[in-house]
Order: structure tokens, then sequence, then C-alpha cells
């Protein structure tokens, strides 16, 4: 895919056709085209990571876990969320690019070592080790 410059040309994108590297690609053409890159060091986009993840979070903040759901429902509150993710994505791709991280290899190599850790067979259900369902299924063992 060549990713559009200017983002006029109303080109559709979706997960099912569009790649992690297309989004690198967008999202690091859109810094180049400001020149935003002197701002762009790790540190700082570590911490736009982390300041918008707050504000993903902001939207969710003292609603009932039923509430969080119901975002789904409202598309004004949807549509808000989702530009945070993005906001997330963003910050985090461009980050992977400066550092030189494959976010794909990164991502399932994050999932294997996952999945070692929490077997479905021991954590099916349970949050945790903390969690008092696990507790107890380990004390009956």
């Amino acid at each position: 895919m060549n990713a559009p410059s200017d983002f006029s040309d109303n080109t559709e994108f979706t997960d099912e056709t569009t790649t992690v590297a297309d989004l690198k690609r967008l999202v690091v053409r859109f810094a180049e085209e400001r020149d935003w890159g002197r701002f762009h060091t790790p540190k700082n986009l570590a911490a736009s990571v982390a300041i918008e993840a707050a504000e993903l979070l902001e939207r969710f903040q003292w609603s009932t876990p039923e509430e969080s759901f119901a975002v789904k429902d409202d598309p004004e509150a949807l549509n808000a969320v989702a530009e945070e993710i993005a906001d997330v994505a963003s910050y985090l791709l461009n980050l992977c690019d400066k550092l030189g991280v494959d976010f794909a290899s990164a991502f399932a190599a994050k999932m294997r070592k996952n999945a070692e850790k929490y077997p479905s067979e021991r954590f099916r259900g349970v949050y945790g080790v903390d969690d008092p369902a696990y507790k107890n299924a380990q004390a009956q063992r």
C-alpha cells in the first residue's frame, strides 16, 4: 500500500487491509512532513504513549463495567475512544520506528512468553496468581 501523504484522498483503512508497516509509514511520513523528528526522541514518544493512554483511561474513569461496554453502542463516545486509541497507537508505532522495533515480532514474542507464563489450563477464568479462585485451585492440588 502506498500511504497517502496528506490523508486528503479518503483512502479507507481497515484492520483487514492495512499492515503494521503501512501504519508505521503513515505516522512517520506525517511527522516528517511537519519536521517533528527532532521532538520524537524515545523518551518523548514513550511519555506521549503514557499521556495518551491516560486520556484513553479518562474516557472510562468512574464507569461501571456495564457502562464501559456500553460505549460501543454510543457512536459519539465510541469515536472519542477510537481517537484516543489511535493517538496511543500513533506514538507507539513512531517509537517502534525510532528504535527499530518490529512491532509484530515483538508482539508475537511477548504473547508466546505470556502463554508460557500463564498456561490456559491453570489460568482459565482467573486474572492471575492473586485471584482467590487461583489460590483455591492451587490449594486443592
